[in-house]
């Protein structure tokens, strides 16, 4: 028995001999074939079909290890499904021989220097199979990433024919059965209609039947301040229902309105929006909402200017909202914007439900003024008819577009000025006034 064990042993030691002797000769050559455009076309063809890119294009493939090898650049385009194109540079890669017995071109790691990804939304569509040779069982017939990852990389898309995406973060990207997660953190959300958004994480899945958010983690403003957390699905074949939530906190205002704003808005946003409906569709939506802002001031605009003026009431030049809140729901094409309460205590108070249309503006709000503010108005207990908790009270019907609202309070105030010559004059000798001050100030 020893004396076999000793021949096995040295048989063992001639075939590790052989075969170490065996890829000393073979290494240039492989080191030539790795190199080669032939190669290189293979590799090209069989990540296009993977990536489902009807063009790619590697920069020349230099052979960097026994199982690594080096490009320096990689180029997908005309993408048909979630990917529409792919720009890597210096990518280097380590390649697994034993994924040709499971008949795939293995790829271990995969290491992009900086790298963008587009991508979009799709309608799937069947392909066609291509004949394939007999010999085809014999050979790997998909590339296989068992991760790749880029520092830094961009995730773009186009929304209304404007670019947007998540730039310059970390992307990491591993096998999720035959489809993929990516993990992307450290990046800045761009998107039109938004304000840069540092993006801290998110992780998402996509497959053939379904996007899944599991988390999306964005600071509320450039600062960093604040949270929005986000997670849902969306189907993306026959069944393109969407399913996502989302909720903030501490979020700045001002950040979030038209930049004309900025200087003379302040405060702080939480609140949560649900959205579902069986496709992505805002017009099919339904989407139910809360907002809440905390510590809301308001100053420096023109129209609280020309109300102090009106009313001789330099307080109304700022506001402090005490209270700021309200609901919305959107349903089939049409919206509300329900109990609405605004408030700065102490000198007027609003409440009600707003309807909205894509073309047009309903409901009504009650509006209570504090006594001392009315003292400008001839006759105001016949406009603010109620009172209750210290305001003056009246009903306010809104009509018009989004775009145009329209108001029935203004007639009313103007008929009440209207009954007061001398009042009336004197409003609008104090406009007057302020016009001819700003002016000369100017």
């Amino acid at each position: 028995m020893r004396k076999r064990w000793m021949i096995l042993g040295a048989l063992a030691l001639l075939l590790l001999f052989g075969a170490a002797l065996l890829l000393v000769a073979l290494n240039p050559r492989l080191t030539s074939y790795v190199e080669s455009d032939r190669f290189r076309a293979e590799m090209e063809k069989q990540t296009a079909k993977g990536l489902h890119f009807r063009e790619a294009h590697f920069a020349p493939i230099r052979r960097t290890g026994f199982l690594t090898a080096a490009t320096p650049s990689f180029h997908g385009s005309d993408g048909f499904k979630a990917m529409t194109k792919i720009e890597a540079r210096d990518v280097t890669t380590k390649f697994n021989p034993l994924g040709i017995f499971l008949r795939r071109w293995q790829l271990d790691e995969l290491h992009i220097a900086n790298g963008q990804v587009g991508i979009q939304t799709y309608e799937p569509k069947p392909e066609p199979s291509p004949v394939k040779p007999w010999y085809h069982v014999f050979l790997p017939d998909r590339v296989y990433l068992q991760r790749v990852w880029s520092d830094p990389a961009d995730i773009t898309w186009e929304l209304a024919g404007k670019p947007g995406g998540f730039y310059g973060g970390h992307l990491e990207i591993t096998p999720h059965g035959r489809d993929f997660e990516y993990d992307l953190t450290n990046a800045r959300l761009r998107s039109i209609h938004l304000p840069q958004l540092p993006l801290r994480h998110t992780h998402l899945i996509i497959t053939k039947t379904e996007l899944t958010v599991e988390t999306l983690d964005l600071a509320a403003g450039p600062a960093g301040d604040g949270f929005i957390h986000g997670e849902g699905t969306a189907g993306t074949r026959d069944d393109k229902s969407v399913d996502f939530k989302l909720t903030f906190g501490q979020l700045p205002v001002r950040q979030w309105l038209p930049t004309s704003w900025h200087e003379h808005v302040t405060g702080a946003a939480a609140g949560e929006v649900r959205w579902r409906g069986p496709d992505p569709k805002m017009r099919s939506a339904s989407v139910q909402a809360a907002l809440r802002v905390a510590g809301a001031k308001v100053e420096g605009l023109e129209f609280l200017g020309q109300l102090a003026s009106l009313t001789k009431k330099r307080s109304l030049e700022r506001l402090e909202l005490s209270k700021c809140s309200a609901e919305i729901a959107w349903e089939n094409g049409r919206g509300e914007i329900k109990n609405v309460v605004i408030e700065d205590e102490g000198k007027f108070r609003i409440e009600g439900n707003v309807q909205l249309g894509q073309n047009s503006l309903g409901g009504a709000v009650q509006l209570g003024v504090m006594p001392e503010y009315l003292e400008w108005l001839p006759h105001a207990e016949e406009v603010f008819t109620r009172w209750q908790g210290g305001y003056r009270w009246t009903t306010v019907h809104l009509s018009g577009t989004p775009n145009k609202p329209g108001q029935d309070l203004s007639p009313r105030i103007l008929a009440a000025l209207k009954q007061s010559p001398g009042a009336f004059l004197g409003a609008i000798l104090r406009q007057a006034g302020e016009w001819i001050e700003q002016s000369l100030g100017n």
